[in-house]
């Protein structure tokens, strides 16, 4: 077994549409500069440098292949892109309303362009063969092109045998293999156990890679014609865009709200319908700080926010989807310290998430540890149980048309709960600074009652009616009493403090209090006091409210979509409008957002984040709504 190789440097980290690497990847360009292709089971990052950083196979969940974001030298990449020995730059956008990414190398010989793709087909079949597709072609002049493809299996712990010739070869390794197919005048080389190449192409001449990631052993593919890669591409269009044609959504940001719809999709497993919190684990929320988590699972929050807005947008079939997996959950009973749930699984619903770090990669531009696996999924936080709830009524027949099994595993967990809710939880926020009586996890306690009592009613279902709205009405009570600063006239994050959270601007949506009420306007208004800077929005004040952690973390995109969505439902149209216009600068080229905006307007955490987007779509629908009836 050959120990693995490693790239040599070349150039520095580049802003966008500054000239590309002559030949080589760029060590660590920003978290933004980055594309995402995907086939709904897995998903590879791009950046404009025509480097593939980031791509785990099979699975969002699975091991990397590719990770140079983590360890520019152990990581692995794969590059395809001019080499300019001139001026030169860089322009990457997506084919309109597809999942498809174009990088266009402008340079003085020519202008050369890399196509990346991840063909959909049958994604509900969970399969270990996975394609990635990079088409090139010279639109004008004559452009010369390098080829790099370094993989390394298992986060670089795994080295790998190179075998084939120079149109097809193959990495083998005792836990993936990946081989590796040229289409048109391209012809690659063994560099040690990895493969490089350069060609050059003419204007109208065409190229191209196909890489099919397996099982260690797995059957080669079949050879790949220029006119069936073709092909591939147009079929991949049609299928994106026939997605989006179902969108209902006609309002005034339509092109953000398709992205954001298309990211969400990409970012869900769809052999059982499970979003995952981001594509990738190990980003930082802070450069050099130890804020490194892996997002590559499904919380149970974030995939029920998602749901409402897909729902919002028209697309119920995915709600559906992950009304199913959320129901088998619940069924399993597999939470923690006897909890009916776990706050977050894998994709499959297998709640492992044993959190190990990566101590022989250095990080996200020295950000360490790395971690895989997240310790998270063992802390207790209360709010999932509204969120989960909400999710379920939020489909368009609720539990209506699930089996009475089902019906008996949701109402067990709100007796279970009717027991359980007033606790200390971790919060929302997962926090590592111990266990606080947090008035958001009552808030959505409130919500699992009132939905459950709904959903019984409306269904006329078997359930303790009376007592699930006795907790309710209990819960409203003591929010009320505890949960709120008399002088400030303000709710706040935790019972017997004065400080504020973001969490807090979701009370309206879940319908815990009116959007103009007297309260709720003054904890807006100390949220844009405390936590708000140029429109931006802080998930909460680490100085006020410790996490338990070193460092700071830059504000909360998700959080200042949540502002957005108060500020409108609240009629302070104009502050949400000129705040929700402003996010818009801060998505990369493509549309796309990490978790945070760090102070100098750089995205930073993992990315893209699917609860950033399914804010964004949360706030357009409420804003043009909101606009409208102002309108009339």
């Amino acid at each position: 077994m050959h120990a693995p190789t490693t790239g040599t440097p070349s150039g520095q980290g580049r802003p966008h549409g500054a000239a590309a690497p002559p030949g080589g990847h760029a060590p660590y360009p920003p978290i933004a500069e980055h594309g995402m292709v995907g086939d709904l089971q897995t998903c590879a990052l791009i950046s404009s440098a025509g480097t593939v950083d980031w791509f785990c196979a099979p699975r969002f969940d699975s091991p990397s292949v590719f990770a140079a974001l983590l360890d520019h030298e152990r990581g692995g990449h794969f590059t395809v892109a001019a080499r300019a020995t001139g001026e030169s730059s860089v322009k990457q956008l997506y084919l309109a309303d597809t999942a498809i990414l174009l990088t266009r190398f402008l340079t003085e010989d020519g202008i050369g362009e890399v196509i990346d793709l991840m063909p959909v087909s049958r994604p509900q079949e969970p399969t270990d063969r996975h394609v990635l597709m990079r088409l090139v072609r010279t639109v004008r002049g004559r452009v010369r092109y390098t080829a790099e493809c370094r993989p390394r299996f298992d986060y670089g712990r795994t080295g790998h045998t190179l075998s084939g010739g120079p149109g097809t070869m193959t990495f083998r390794s005792e836990v993936a293999d990946a081989h590796l197919q040229t289409v048109g005048p391209v012809r690659l080389e063994a560099d040690g156990a990895d493969a490089v190449g350069g060609f050059v192409l003419a204007q109208g001449e065409t190229a191209g890679f196909v890489l099919t990631t397996c099982a260690p052993g797995g059957e080669e593919p079949a050879p790949v014609s220029a006119e069936a890669a073709e092909e591939t591409m147009r079929a991949t269009a049609a299928h994106w865009r026939a997605w989006v044609a179902a969108c209902t959504y006609r309002g005034r940001w339509q092109e953000a709200v398709h992205r954001s719809a298309i990211t969400l999709k990409l970012l869900t497993y769809a052999p059982t319908g499970a979003p995952v919190a981001a594509a990738t684990a190990g980003l930082p929320e802070e450069i050099g700080g130890e804020r490194n988590w892996d997002y590559r699972y499904t919380w149970i929050r974030d995939a029920a926010l998602s749901v409402r807005a897909l729902t919002d947008i028209g697309f119920t079939e995915e709600a559906h989807a992950f009304r199913r997996w959320l129901l088998e959950r619940l069924a399993e009973g597999a939470g923690p310290e006897g909890e009916p749930l776990q706050i977050m699984y894998r994709v499959d619903g297998d709640p492992s998430l044993e959190e190990v770090e990566l101590k022989h990669w250095e990080g996200y531009r020295g950000s360490r540890p790395v971690r895989v696996g997240n310790a998270a999924a063992d802390h207790l936080q209360l709010d999932i149980y509204g969120e989960a709830a909400f999710a379920l009524a939020e489909t368009a027949d609720g539990l209506d048309g699930s089996g009475h099994a089902e019906w008996k595993a949701f109402a067990g967990v709100l007796d279970w709960l009717a027991d359980a809710w007033d606790r200390p939880d971790e919060g929302i926020w997962e926090t590592r600074g111990g266990r606080q009586d947090y008035t958001f996890s009552r808030v959505m306690c409130w919500v699992a009652f009132d939905r459950g009592v709904r959903m019984a009613t409306a269904h006329a279902r078997p359930a303790d009616v009376p007592r699930w709205t006795a907790a309710r009405d209990a819960i409203l009570e003591q929010v009320m009493e505890r949960g709120r600063c008399p002088s400030r006239r303000s709710f706040v994050q935790r019972y017997g403090d004065d400080t504020v959270d973001a969490s807090l601007l979701l009370m309206p949506l879940v319908g815990f209090v009116a959007a103009r009420d007297r309260d709720w306007l003054g904890t807006l208004d100390a949220i844009t006091e405390e936590l708000v800077t140029d429109s931006l929005v802080l998930r909460y004040d680490p100085h006020s409210s410790p996490d338990g952690l070193a460092g700071l973390e830059g504000t909360f995109s998700l959080c200042t979509f949540l502002y957005v969505d108060a500020l409108a439902r609240a009629g302070r149209l104009e502050d949400a409008r000129y705040a929700f216009d402003k996010m818009q600068t801060y998505a990369n080229h493509v549309g796309l957002f990490a978790e945070e905006i760090g102070t100098m307007g750089e995205q930073l955490g993992n990315f893209p984040q699917a609860f950033t987007h399914l804010a964004l779509i949360i706030a357009a629908v409420t804003l043009d709504r909101e606009l409208g009836a102002a309108g009339r």
